[in-house]
């Protein structure tokens, strides 16, 4: 069976599961199955090569101190002392352009009404 799946640690030699609780008739369709695709043993810790070697920057605990005493806590922030946040790398909020008032323009120049026209005019109001 190893050299059937040899980049599969999991299904090289498991054995294969009885499971119970079935109705009638599901127990040899499992073994069938289990015949052409066999269950594999139950998986283990990840080997330490893809583990991070030491402690993950800013995971330690909250009450530590601080690795930066000389910057404020509002630095990157849009108030207070410290650098702003385009200076932080922190990118800006895009607004997108609402399109509702164009689309209605366009409508009232195909098809222009007194309700079509206060309706623009609350809308765009209410917009600015």
């Amino acid at each position: 069976m190893t050299g059937d799946y040899p980049n599969r640690s999991d299904l090289r030699g498991a054995p294969q599961a009885n499971f119970t609780g079935q109705t009638y008739g599901q127990a040899k369709a499992q073994r069938e199955a289990q015949q052409a695709v066999p269950t594999g043993a139950p998986p283990t810790d990840t080997p330490g090569g893809l583990m991070l070697p030491g402690p993950v920057p800013g995971a330690a605990a909250f009450n530590r101190r601080t690795e930066r005493p000389a910057e404020p806590v509002t630095a990157g922030a849009d108030f207070g002392p410290g650098t702003n946040p385009l200076q932080a790398g922190i990118r800006p909020k895009v607004i997108e352009f609402d399109d509702t008032v164009l689309m209605l323009r366009q409508l009232y120049n195909a098809y222009p009404n007194a309700g079509l026209m206060k309706f623009l005019a609350k809308y765009a109001d209410r917009m600015s």
